[in-house]
């Protein structure tokens, strides 16, 4: 049966463990060090800031003939009978596989995406597209 002068005695001796674990709090002249002290490390950063590879983010670029197909068919298929009209096309790194219209709710993949957003016209209307790695539009509707 454990006794509570038991758990007492394990709970001494594993806080006075972890306490040799923590770190100094003295400055090398022996005072104590203030939480004011400013660090010299630099920010963390968890990505490379700007595009990785490709034409510059923003950067107008031409739409490929395959993927002015695919908008094409894929505005047909929305009932669309006007021709699109290009508005604007750039190089964009998105920063998930969302290509920068995430859907509430959806998990994507968090990754560097190399692609591209094309604009067009058509039936009075303005359509965002966007294009990852492949050849298949994602409308964004938000």
């Amino acid at each position: 049966m454990i006794t509570a002068a038991l758990i007492t005695c394990a709970f001494a001796v594993s806080t006075a463990g972890l306490a040799g674990c923590a770190p100094a709090t003295s400055t090398p002249s022996g005072g104590a060090m203030s939480d004011s002290t400013p660090s010299t490390r630099p920010p963390f950063q968890t990505a490379t800031p700007g595009p990785v590879s490709g034409a510059p983010t923003g950067t107008p670029v031409d739409v490929p003939q395959s993927r002015w197909d695919a908008i094409a068919r894929d505005l047909a298929a929305r009932g669309v009978a006007g021709t699109p009209e290009l508005i604007s096309a750039e190089a964009v790194t998105f920063s998930d596989s969302s290509l920068g219209c995430a859907t509430p709710g959806q998990s994507y993949t968090q990754a560097l995406v190399d692609g591209m957003r094309v604009v067009v016209s058509a039936d009075g209307k303005s359509w965002d597209y966007r294009f990852g790695t492949g050849d298949a539009p994602v409308l964004c509707t938000r």
